[in-house]
C-alpha cells in the first residue's frame, strides 16, 4: 500500500463528511487507503460508516482524546507514507500524494513533511490557493502542524508514536522531537497545501482560546518532563511567562492557570512513567532550526 490517509474526528460530522467527499476523487483505492477514528462522537458521526463504505472506520464510545486516538489509529495503517489531516482540513493539490513522494525521494533524510496550512473558509479551492504563498518555499523546520502532514511509516515506527499521556494540543511537538532525536529531518514545503476550514473569529467567540490556553500550558509542562534531561528551569520559565502575559490580565486565564498547576501536581507521577529524555544535541538542533510557518 503506497499511502494511508489518517483522520481523527470528534463531533464534526458535516466537516468530516465534506473532507472525505473532497478526498475521494484524489485517491486510488487500489494503492491508497483512508482510515478514520471517531473519538466518542455524540453528533451522529457514526452514521457515516454506512454511507461512506470506502473508508476503514474505527471508533470508541467514550472519548479518549485526539493524541490517544491517533496513537491507536496509526497502528492500523499499512501505507508506506502516513498522511494526516484534521477532520476539517483537505488538500488543495489533487496530486498531493505524488507530491509527498517526490519530497521524500528528493530528501532522503526527511522523516516528516509539514504542509502549508491555509486557514479560513473560502468560496472555492482556487481562492484558498491564491491566499497562500505563491513562491516555492522549502526549508528544514523543527515541527509540523497536525492538520496536514506526512510521515514515513518506518520513521513513525521507530518512535513511540503520538503520546498516550496527552490528549490534544501538543502531540505534534512530541512526535517531532522524537523524529529529530532519531536523526531524521522535518521539512516544510508549500508545494503541498491544505485548507484548514476554521472560522478564527467564531472560535474566539466560543471561547476555544481559553480551552487551548489550559491544554497547551499543561501539555507543554508534560513535554518538558518527558523529553528534557533537566526540565525544572524550562517549566518555571513557562509558568512565569504565562502568568505575566495571560493570567495577570484575564480572570478566566487566571483561574485556568491555577487549575492547571493543581492538575499537573496530581498527574506528574503518571506522566513520569513515560519519561524519555532526548539527547542534548537533539534539543540544540530543534532550537537552531527555523520554526514552522503558521
Amino acid at each position: 500500500m503506497e499511502a494511508s490517509i489518517l483522520i481523527v474526528s470528534k463531533n464534526r460530522k458535516q466537516a468530516l463528511k465534506k473532507t472525505l467527499l473532497l478526498l475521494k476523487p484524489m485517491l486510488d483505492l487500489s494503492k491508497h487507503e483512508a482510515l478514520v477514528f471517531l473519538d466518542g462522537c455524540t453528533d451522529g458521526s457514526n452514521s457515516l460508516i454506512e454511507t461512506i463504505p470506502w473508508v476503514k472506520w474505527f471508533f470508541v464510545n467514550e472519548s479518549i482524546g485526539a493524541s490517544k486516538a491517533r496513537h491507536q489509529l496509526y497502528k492500523k495503517a499499512i501505507g508506506t507514507y502516513f498522511i494526516g489531516f484534521d477532520d476539517d482540513a483537505h488538500p488543495l493539490n489533487a496530486d498531493f500524494i505524488d507530491s509527498v513522494k517526490k519530497v521524500f525521494v528528493k530528501n532522503h533524510n526527511v522523516g516528516i513533511i509539514a504542509f502549508e496550512e491555509i486557514k479560513g473558509v473560502f468560496d472555492s479551492d482556487e481562492i484558498a490557493i491564491k491566499s497562500g504563498s505563491s513562491n516555492s518555499i522549502e526549508y528544514l523546520t523543527n515541527e509540523f502542524i497536525g492538520c496536514g502532514f506526512a510521515i514515513k511509516k518506518d520513521v513513525y515506527e521507530k518512535t513511540n508514536g503520538f503520546p498516550v499521556w496527552m490528549n490534544i494540543y501538543g502531540e505534534e511537538s512530541c512526535l517531532s522531537i522524537e523524529v529529530l532525536d532519531k536523526g531524521y529531518d522535518i521539512i516544510y514545503s508549500n508545494q503541498i497545501k491544505v485548507n484548514h476550514r476554521v472560522d478564527i473569529i467564531e472560535r474566539k467567540k466560543r471561547g476555544l482560546n481559553y480551552f487551548r490556553f489550559g491544554k497547551q500550558l499543561k501539555n507543554t509542562t508534560y513535554y518538558y518532563l518527558v523529553y528534557y534531561p533537566f526540565p525544572l528551569i524550562k517549566i518555571l520559565k513557562l509558568y512565569w511567562h504565562n502568568f505575566n502575559k495571560y493570567a495577570l490580565h484575564d480572570i478566566k486565564c487566571f483561574v485556568i492557570f491555577f487549575k492547571v498547576i493543581f492538575e499537573v501536581f496530581v498527574k506528574t507521577p503518571q506522566v513520569l512513567k513515560y519519561r524519555n529524555p532526548v539527547e542534548k544535541d537533539s534539543l540544540k538542533k530543534k532550537k537552531n532550526l527555523s520554526p514552522i510557518k503558521y
